[in-house]
């Protein structure tokens, strides 16, 4: 990864609801009614921080009738990643 996309990956990890976000994601696809009841935030919130997050090409969505569903686009570096954040390498 260059530079620039490592300093995008982190920044948009940088916000603690970006972060959850990431790590349900990290269990399997998630719609966004499923992310909105994990985290008990306002659909129009989570819908703001996935339309990030999927700007960093973190994570994609597929249309499942009229849900939009998503998913890690590499989840083996985040995993990753979240593990050393986590201080569990």
């Amino acid at each position: 990864m260059k530079t620039e996309e490592i300093t995008e990956l982190l920044k948009a990890l940088g916000h603690p609801t970006r972060l959850m976000i990431v790590e349900h994601l990290l269990k399997g696809e998630k719609c966004v009614n499923d992310i909105t009841e994990l985290l008990n935030v306002r659909q129009p919130n989570i819908s703001q921080h996935l339309y990030i997050l999927r700007a960093s090409s973190i994570v994609n969505c597929k249309r499942e009738g009229k849900m939009k569903c998503y998913f890690l686009q590499k989840p083996e570096l985040i995993k990753n990643l979240v593990r050393i954040l986590r201080g569990k390498e």
